[in-house]
C-alpha cells in the first residue's frame, strides 16, 4: 500500500462553514445548513484545528479564528450548572441548559491543548480561567469518551508551563482520579479475553479510550495504564484490518454489539481520525514502526485506501464527506467530518516528521492478524507528549 501524499493546510471549507456563532454543524452538500445551528462540540474541535494549523502556518493567520472560538466556548460555559452547553441555534439562542457529557470532555480537551501551545499572554490567560472552571466537572463524568477526552485535555495542560503551582496540583490530582476510572472500566482476565472493551458495543470515537490510557500512563509512570491502552488499541487495530490490510473502521449503522455483527457502513471520519491520534500516542510510548504504519493507514482511509475504494476527503477545498457507504460517499460535507479530516492531516503531518524509519518501512507491518495477549510494557524512554 503506497504511502498517500500529504497535502497543504486548506482552510476554504472551513472558513465557508463558518459564521460568527462558529462552525455551523451541518451542510447540505458543500452549502452550510444554518437551519441546525452550531454545537460546542464542533467549536471546541475548531480551536483544536486552529492551534494544529498555527504550527504550520504561524499564529497570525489562525488568531481571529482561535479567539473567536475561546469567545464561544465562554459563551457557552453555564456557571449554574458548572458545564458547557452545547446547541446553539442560529439567532443565537441555547437550545440546552446543559450539554452532554461528551460535550464537557471536548471542552476540557480544546482548552488543555491550547494551554501546551505557546501563544499570546492574553489568549492563555483566558484559557486558564476557563479551564480552571471547567476542570471540576472531570471527576464526576460517567461517560467514558468524556472521561478520556478529559485525561488527553488534562496532559496536556501539564505539558505547558501556564498552570499556576495550585492549579498544577489540582490538575494532576483529576488526571489520576480519572485515569484510574477509566483504567479499572476495562475488563481484565478471562472477561478481556472474550471482548476486551470496557462496553457491550464499538460505537463511535473508540481509539479515544486506549489513546487516553497511553498518554496519562506515559505522564504519570503508570505502566498498568500505559500497557492497557497498547493492548486494547492493538486489538481494535486488528479487528478493524481488511483481509488485504487496509483501515475499516466499524460502521455508524448499527455499530458492532458483542453478540452481534459489527456495521460495515456508514464509515465515520471520526473514526479514522481517533485511530490515528491513538497510534500516534502508542508511537510516542513504544517506538515501534508498526504505528506509524497503522496511523498510514487511518490516514490512506481519508484518501481512497479504504472498502469503497473512493476518497472521503477533499484535500482541494479542505473539505470532507460526512460518511462512506459501500459504492459512494454522503455528499454532504459538515462540521465534525471536515474538522476530522483536517485534524488527521495535521496529525500525519508530524508524524512523518518525528518518524525514525525510511517511509517505505512505515508502510510495510508484518504483525499477525491477531491481538496481544501478554501486557505490552510501555518504553521508559517514550517522549512525555500531550498527544493532541
Amino acid at each position: 500500500m503506497a504511502e498517500q501524499p500529504l497535502h497543504a493546510v486548506n482552510r476554504r471549507h472551513l472558513e465557508e462553514l463558518t459564521g460568527d456563532l462558529g462552525i455551523w454543524q451541518h451542510a447540505s452538500g458543500t452549502v452550510p445548513d444554518r437551519g441546525f445551528g452550531t454545537c460546542t462540540d464542533d467549536v471546541a474541535r475548531a480551536l483544536t484545528v486552529d492551534l494544529l494549523h498555527a504550527r504550520e502556518l504561524g499564529w497570525e493567520p489562525v488568531r481571529h479564528s482561535a479567539w473567536r472560538s475561546l469567545r464561544l466556548l465562554r459563551d457557552a460555559w453555564s456557571p449554574t450548572g458548572a458545564r458547557f452547553r452545547n446547541v446553539r441555534s442560529a439567532d443565537g439562542a441555547w437550545l440546552d441548559a446543559a450539554g452532554t457529557e461528551d460535550t464537557q470532555g471536548r471542552g476540557v480537551l480544546a482548552l488543555g491543548l491550547a494551554l501546551a501551545e505557546p501563544l499570546e499572554p492574553a489568549f492563555a490567560a483566558d484559557t486558564l480561567m476557563l479551564f480552571a472552571n471547567a476542570l471540576p466537572t472531570a471527576r464526576r463524568l460517567g461517560s467514558l469518551r468524556a472521561i478520556a477526552s478529559c485525561i488527553v485535555g488534562c496532559t496536556a495542560a501539564l505539558t505547558g508551563d501556564v498552570l499556576h503551582q495550585e492549579l498544577r496540583g489540582v490538575t494532576s490530582a483529576a488526571l489520576r482520579d480519572i485515569t484510574g476510572r477509566l483504567r479499572d472500566a476495562f475488563p481484565t482476565g478471562d472477561a478481556a479475553a472474550e471482548w476486551p472493551w470496557p462496553e457491550p458495543i464499538l460505537a463511535y470515537e473508540n481509539a479515544i479510550l486506549p489513546r487516553a490510557l497511553m498518554v496519562a500512563g506515559s505522564w504519570l509512570g503508570d505502566t498498568e495504564a500505559a500497557g492497557l491502552g497498547l493492548r486494547v488499541l492493538e486489538w481494535l487495530t486488528v479487528v478493524q484490518r481488511t483481509a488485504s490490510g487496509g483501515y475499516s473502521p466499524i460502521g455508524n449503522r448499527g455499530w458492532w454489539r458483542r453478540d452481534g455483527t459489527r456495521a460495515r457502513f456508514d464509515q465515520q471520519p471520526i473514526e479514522a481520525a481517533s485511530q490515528l491520534l491513538a497510534c500516534e500516542a502508542a508511537y510516542a510510548l513504544a517506538s515501534d514502526a508498526h504505528w506509524l504504519a497503522s496511523a498510514e493507514r487511518a490516514y490512506g482511509w481519508f484518501l481512497g485506501d479504504n472498502d469503497s475504494r473512493l476518497p472521503v476527503a477533499d484535500p482541494a477545498t479542505g473539505g470532507c464527506h460526512d460518511g462512506l457507504e459501500p459504492t459512494r460517499v454522503n455528499l454532504n460535507q459538515g462540521a465534525e467530518s471536515t474538522l476530522m479530516w483536517l485534524t488527521a492531516l495535521e496529525h500525519m503531518r508530524a508524524l512523518r516528521r518525528a518518524g525514525s524509519v525510511p517511509a517505505t518501512d512505515r508502510t510495510t507491518d508484518q504483525r499477525p492478524d491477531t491481538a496481544p495477549t501478554s501486557p505490552a510494557a510501555p518504553a521508559t524512554t517514550a517522549a512525555r507528549q500531550p498527544g493532541g
